[in-house]
């Protein structure tokens, strides 16, 4: 498979503390890839390091072989790195079609040249995504009133607005009930398969993480101690002893 992200020796240090060390990694043309580690493992700034909300103190980034290490969000956003949050962003008081069309809007420029426009423009395309994610019914329903799940799946929409090649999704599935959770991913997973996009996401969950993830990143305390499938994560005993008493991360888990 085509390499879409390479990471080489990515670190970001405050004073002293070194908040990331010296990671490296791959996420190759239509993997879901999971990083996962403990609160404070450094999952979130090396997030912001790939999408250029924080400068590294040293290390590269390429995307599709060309370096994009320290670009402005914006310009990374623009070559094709999407994101969605853990807390949702979506403008409350828009209808939830209106939400994908100003995505649209901004991914083909249009922002400067509305008039009072902006309601006609894109209309086709953003039913289509939200038919994707399954919320094309509740296309005229207003924001604020959406219930959690469809909030995710609408960010998710407008995360693909704008055609990323690798989405980075942080903590997809936080606050969210067990079978919308579920859900969610499966329809990330359907995506990633028939369009080729790369995902590289982090998430508490592992029931999550193993079902839908081809290959599992482990973070502790800025390092990266584990990078392979869910057989090898589970044996290594770094992983262990980090998860030692969980019960979650080692519980079999049924992929059929």
């Amino acid at each position: 498979m085509t390499e879409i992200l390479r990471v080489e020796n990515l670190a970001k240090s405050y004073g002293t503390f070194e908040a990331v060390k010296g990671i490296s990694f791959t996420v190759r043309e239509g993997e879901m890839k999971a990083l996962i580690g403990p609160n404070g493992a450094g999952k979130s700034t090396c997030f912001n390091m790939l999408t250029g909300q924080i400068r590294p103190t040293r290390g590269e980034v390429f995307l599709d072989g060309a370096r994009i290490t320290g670009l402005p969000p914006r310009v990374i956003w623009r070559r094709g790195v999407g994101r969605t949050f853990q807390i949702t962003g979506t403008y409350q008081s828009m209808t939830v079609i209106e939400n994908v069309q100003m995505a649209l809007i901004s991914h083909n420029r249009r922002v400067f040249s509305l008039f009072g426009r902006a309601r006609a423009l894109y209309r086709t395309e953003a039913l289509a995504l939200l038919d994707r994610v399954g919320m094309a019914d509740q296309a005229e329903r207003p924001c604020s009133v959406l219930a959690y799940g469809d909030l995710k799946k609408l960010e998710l929409a407008i995360a693909l607005a704008h055609r990323p090649r690798l989405l980075l999704m942080d903590e997809p599935t936080a606050g969210m009930a067990p079978s919308a959770r579920i859900a969610l991913m499966q329809l990330t997973a359907d995506i990633v398969t028939e369009e080729g996009l790369s995902v590289l996401f982090t998430e508490h969950d592992m029931d999550v993480v193993f079902a839908h993830a081809h290959h599992i990143m482990v973070l502790n305390r800025g390092e990266l101690i584990a990078d392979g499938n869910a057989a090898e994560v589970r044996a290594n005993p770094q992983v262990q002893d980090v998860y030692l008493g969980g019960g979650m991360l080692f519980k079999e888990i049924d992929h059929a």
